[in-house]
C-alpha cells in the first residue's frame, strides 16, 4: 500500500512504476470527487455518486474506505483479492485512513509513506497542479500535517525527490516483501 499527502508524488511514483513493471496490479480506486481534466472513469478511478458509494459500503464491496476532504474513497474488494489469489503483487494507492483499516484486516500488507523532500515543495506541487481553489489546497496542506502523523506506523518511507530513485526504492521494497521468510513458508516446507 502507498500512501502519503496530496501532493508527495504518488501518482507520478505508481506510474513510474508500473510503466516499467506492467506484470504488477494497480488496484482502481472508487471516489465520489468530481474527476479532473484528463482522469477516465475506469483507468484513473472508478467516479461513484454518493448513494451509488454508500450501497457498495453496505454490501462489503471495499476492502477499505474513508472520507477525506468532503468525498468519499474506497478500494473496490473483489479486484484485489482476485489478484492476490493469482500471486500478482498489487498495489494500493490510498490515504492514511484506508491503509489503517487494510493493516488492521490485513496484517501481512506492506505499507510505504511517500513525502516530498519539504513542506514547501508540498505546496508548490500543489499549486502547481492548477487544478483546485486555493481553500482547496489550504484543506489538502492542513490534512497534510494530520497525515504525516501516521508515518511511523508504515513499514517503509519513500522521501521523493527524484522518481527516478523513488521507483528504484519501490521496486526494492516489492523485492523485499517477496523474499520474507513468511513469504516462503510452503517452498521452504517442500524443498
Amino acid at each position: 500500500m502507498l500512501s502519503g499527502p496530496s501532493g508527495s508524488g504518488k501518482g507520478t511514483l505508481v506510474k513510474e512504476y508500473t510503466d516499467k513493471h506492467p506484470e504488477v496490479f494497480l488496484s482502481v480506486s472508487a471516489t465520489t470527487r468530481k474527476p479532473r481534466e484528463g482522469e477516465v472513469h475506469g483507468v484513473n478511478y472508478f467516479f461513484l455518486t454518493v448513494d451509488e458509494f454508500k450501497k457498495r459500503i453496505e454490501e462489503k464491496g471495499f476492502l477499505e474506505h474513508a472520507q477525506f476532504c468532503e468525498n468519499y474513497y474506497g478500494t473496490p474488494r473483489e479486484s484485489v483479492e482476485k489478484k492476490l489469489n493469482e500471486g500478482v503483487d498489487v498495489i494500493l494507492e490510498i490515504d492514511v485512513q484506508g491503509a489503517m483499516q487494510v493493516k488492521e484486516n490485513c496484517p501481512e500488507a506492506v505499507l510505504v509513506f511517500t513525502l516530498p523532500p519539504s513542506y514547501e515543495i508540498l505546496r508548490e506541487r500543489l499549486i502547481g497542479r492548477g487544478t483546485e481553489a486555493m481553500d482547496v489546497v489550504e484543506k489538502r496542506l492542513n490534512e497534510a500535517h494530520n497525515e504525516i502523523k501516521y508515518a511511523d506506523k508504515y513499514d517503509f518511507v519513500i522521501i521523493n525527490d527524484s522518481i527516478e530513485t523513488a521507483a528504484e526504492e519501490l521496486g526494492a521494497i516489492f523485492t523485499s516483501s517477496r523474499c520474507r521468510r513468511e513469504n516462503n513458508t510452503e517452498f521452504i516446507k517442500e524443498f
